[in-house]
């Protein structure tokens, strides 16, 4: 079962979605979920929760550029 936490970004009101694995990677989920299936893309794996919290912020970057 993966273990969900979530980090806060910008004022708390949206959350990178970050999950621990069972394999002990972290994967990263898009911050909304698509209306069709219910569920949140993947932004890829990563080996460190830190590796996963700076592509998000990339991710972020990027999306508002």
């Amino acid at each position: 079962m993966d273990v969900e936490t979530s980090t806060a970004i910008e004022g708390g009101s949206n959350h990178a979605m970050i999950r621990k694995l069972r394999a002990g990677k972290y994967r990263l989920y898009s911050r909304k979920k698509n209306p069709k299936t219910g569920k949140r893309r993947n932004l890829g794996t990563f080996a460190s929760r830190a590796a996963a919290e700076r592509h998000e912020r990339a991710v972020q970057f990027f999306k508002r550029g």
